[in-house]
């Protein structure tokens, strides 16, 4: 009637990873922080073609700078919070001179 489930061996490394992986749910500044951080990193990756048309590219880098920092913020990735808050002096600059 019922089907037996089978027994599925696992790995010592599969044992190891389980017990080191803490499985838990994010937060909903961490939620914030992903989504947009994929809406800046998408402003970021259309940019450089949009440079030529009246340096519209230079605005939407720093608009995809300001959306990505919380992301890499909340991730503690130091050197893309860096990354960012140089493309945001950097094309500010540029913009303002």
């Amino acid at each position: 009637m019922g089907k037996k489930k089978k027994k599925i061996k696992k790995s010592l490394g599969r044992r190891f990873a389980e017990l080191v992986v803490l499985n838990r749910r994010l937060t909903a500044g961490e939620r914030i922080g992903n989504r947009m951080g994929y809406m800046g990193s998408a402003f970021i990756m259309m940019s450089p073609y949009l440079l030529p048309y009246d340096n519209l590219g230079a605005y939407t880098y720093l608009i995809g700078a300001v959306l990505s920092i919380p992301q890499v913020f909340l991730a503690k990735q130091w050197n893309l919070v860096v990354i960012n808050l140089n493309l945001l002096i950097g094309y500010g600059l540029y913009l303002y001179r």
